[in-house]
């Protein structure tokens, strides 16, 4: 493998679930080990009446712990067409710092990306998580993917470090 293990890391922050079936708790990812990651919502097109809300976090402790709203998102990235089909380009949207994403109401499929550094967590904090809003209609399926890089350890895929610990 060239890039798996070598450049990046891939971990699971919200699997694909209907995003009216309530608000969704994000998966844990320990930052120790990479320099940055990138939060990557997906969402297929929908009759969603409010958008999907990203809350970013940062936590003390790979279960239970301290967590807090960590406020460093100041742009992200958005691909968004009826059909996503490769022929589209990414749009940079800017926001003043927030804990929070929330991209326009949309019935089209989106990807949205951002990213965070491990060195914008607070002292003491070194997991983070991603939590979703509840879009209120149903029939909207979305997830989050963890695109983890600057490995500070590179290794075979099946010898990396579980993206947890």
């Amino acid at each position: 493998m060239q890039g798996l293990g070598m450049k990046f890391d891939l971990g699971t922050c919200v699997a694909p679930v209907d995003l009216a079936g309530g608000a969704q708790t994000g998966m844990r990812l320990h930052l120790r080990n990479y320099d940055t990651v990138a939060v990557v919502f997906f969402k297929e097109a929908g009759a969603a009446t409010e958008p999907t809300t990203l809350t970013l976090q940062e936590h003390s402790l790979s279960a239970a712990g301290t967590s807090q709203n960590l406020v460093v998102v100041d742009e992200y990235f958005l691909k968004s067409e009826a059909t996503l089909d490769n022929d589209e380009v990414w749009t940079r949207v800017t926001q003043t710092k927030a804990a929070t994403v929330v991209p326009a109401v949309s019935d089209t499929q989106q990807i949205l990306v951002f990213e965070v550094e491990s060195g914008a967590l607070s002292a003491g904090f070194e997991w983070i998580s991603v939590n979703t809003s509840d879009t209120a209609t149903a029939g909207q399926l979305g997830g989050i993917l963890y695109l983890m890089h600057g490995l500070k350890i590179q290794r075979r895929p099946d010898l990396l470090a579980e993206p947890l610990s």
